[in-house]
């Protein structure tokens, strides 16, 4: 298994951060590799989230653990690869919350795959702390 995580601090609440993950519609407004994102359901286990990048490649994710405001769980299958993305927000020192994305992949494609799919997360957390500081 291939995997990697990375993480940032904000001073936004934990229920601040959740009402941005579960605003799915919106996830472009701090994603700018998204042109849009779609949400079928309500935000909780199951539901299916389509992300269209902005050179129009649709991603279809399903929730597979949401626990508010705490963390969620979209996985991706690509054939026999499964790409796992763990959501967390934890309490940090002081009045701060850690904002923390970690990626599992199964499969024989997640060496190739993970720093590709990955290698965005440091400019998307640093977007979403923009979005929730404003």
């Amino acid at each position: 298994m291939w995997s990697t995580e990375h993480g940032v601090e904000t001073t936004a609440s934990r229920e601040d951060v959740w009402r941005a993950w579960a605003d799915v519609p919106r996830w472009p407004d701090w994603n700018a590799d998204l042109e849009r994102a779609e949400l079928a359901g309500p935000f909780a286990v199951g539901s299916r989230i389509t992300m269209t990048s902005q050179d129009g490649e649709p991603i279809e994710l399903t929730l597979a653990d949401a626990l508010e405001p705490a963390l969620f769980v979209d996985e991706a299958r690509l054939g026999e690869t499964v790409v796992r993305t763990i959501h967390r927000v934890e309490p940090a020192a002081g009045d701060r919350r850690r904002i923390t994305y970690r990626m599992e992949i199964s499969g024989s494609d997640g060496e190739t795959l993970g720093p590709m799919i990955s290698g965005d997360f440091p400019d998307v957390l640093a977007a979403l702390v923009r979005y929730l500081e404003r």
